[in-house]
């Protein structure tokens, strides 16, 4: 895998994602559908980095910083209290969201059952990167950012086992229920396992010195090296990657990183975060620019149409799970996190890693495009009203109730 393109160009990419933060924050826009629209533009002018949006790009550079950096300030006291919640909607609510789809797409948009699946499954699992962008943007703060940022976090191994099984399928291997119970096994607790073996390394070598440029050099570290491991292992680098973030955010306070070794980390990976949303997000405005939706108009809307009753489904129903419990959900978050299942970049890089064999190759990248391309500029455009109409931004409504759980 090589990866080829010029700093000159990055540069301009980031010239271009600072003056649009200007700019949205000034006019109270989404930072990240600005930045799609500027990329759409940018493709409209024939104006294209030699950058493209790859699987390689977002899944070894671009990705990595964005899921380190929402762990590594996601609170273990928090998210223990809501983590069986979580992962049920992160487990059950994918295969319903993805049954959904699939089926829709087989019977409304008449795709060969293959395909279906392929993009049933791709599409399930909301995107971290769009989530946690969006949310942060919006400020949301409590109970709901963590189950809509984590469920983000945590469905991608789920995504990854039932692409993987759809996937084999394709090519004519022979799955059973054993052989897919064995992959999620080994996919989810291999993850974990490189996330806080690379961790532990770390932070036991970050322990060995006060000096905040190599605590922080230690982070970065063991935020592409969880993942790259995990990759390299064919298990879930996201999962990696949450774990090493998690531990290096939770357990760096027991004085294994200096005081001023933490006010670098956290300035340094916020603005990692920063560089790297700008870039995703303004590559996918440029790939965006490119699609002709106009040729699989009525398929692309059926599709979108399909993807929110399938997060509908991934919702409302598992929630009965927890309606009796002091873990219930309520309604208005259920709503929230129906609306605020964005679909983004790691739905884009497993559509563009399918085979050409696939059947339906061609449209399913077409329609994962529009699928996002309506999460971002619709529901990005929307959700902080929707969160506003909720009660859910600080400040915008008088003081609520306090939640269960």
């Amino acid at each position: 895998m090589e990866l080829h393109f010029d700093i000159e160009r990055v540069e301009v990419l980031l010239l271009i994602a600072s003056l649009v933060a200007i700019f949205t924050r000034k006019l109270r826009v989404p930072y990240s559908v600005g930045l799609v629209a500027t990329g759409v533009v940018l493709s409209l002018f024939s104006i294209e980095p030699n950058l493209k949006l790859t699987r390689e790009l977002i899944f070894t550079i671009l990705l990595p910083p964005l899921i380190f950096e929402a762990a590594f300030f996601l609170h273990w006291a928090e998210l223990k209290r809501d983590f069986w919640v979580i992962t049920i909607f992160a487990s059950i609510g994918v295969v319903l969201s993805a049954i959904v789809t699939a089926v829709g797409m087989h019977y409304f948009a008449d795709w060969q059952w293959i395909g279906a699946l392929i993009f049933g499954v791709l599409i399930a699992a909301t995107d971290p990167v769009s989530v946690i962008a969006t949310f942060k943007e919006a400020g949301v703060q409590g109970r709901l950012r963590i189950l809509v940022e984590a469920e983000s976090l945590f469905n991608d191994g789920m995504a990854a086992v039932l692409f993987a099984v759809v996937t084999a399928i394709a090519a004519g291997h022979a799955v059973t229920p054993g052989s897919v119970s064995l992959s999620l096994l080994q996919i989810v607790v291999g993850g974990i396992a490189c996330g806080a073996a690379v961790a532990g390394v770390t932070l036991f070598l970050s322990g060995r010195s006060k000096d905040h440029l190599i605590e922080l050099t230690f982070t970065t570290i063991a935020a592409y090296g969880s993942f790259l491991l995990a990759e390299h292992l064919h298990v879930s680098g996201v999962l990696a990657t949450l774990t090493a973030g998690l531990m290096m955010g939770n357990l760096g306070h027991l004085g294994i990183v200096s005081g001023r070794g933490r006010e670098t980390v956290e300035a340094f990976w916020e603005y990692a975060a920063f560089v790297t949303n700008s870039l995703i997000f303004l590559l996918i405005g440029i790939r965006e620019g490119q699609q002709n939706f106009w040729a699989l108009g009525t398929i692309a809307a059926t599709a979108i149409l399909l993807v929110l009753a399938g997060r509908a489904v991934a919702i409302y129903p598992v929630s009965l799970l927890f309606a009796f419990g002091k873990k219930a959900v309520s309604a208005r978050h259920q709503h929230v996190m129906v609306w605020g299942g964005l679909r983004g970049a790691l739905g884009l890089a497993l559509a563009m890693s399918l085979p050409e064999n696939i059947p339906q190759r061609n449209q399913i990248v077409t329609v994962t495009f529009a699928v996002v391309a309506f999460s971002i500029f619709v529901q990005g455009l929307t959700m902080t009203p929707v969160l506003r109409a909720m009660g859910e931004l600080p400040g915008k409504l008088k003081k609520k109730k306090p939640e269960n759980g």
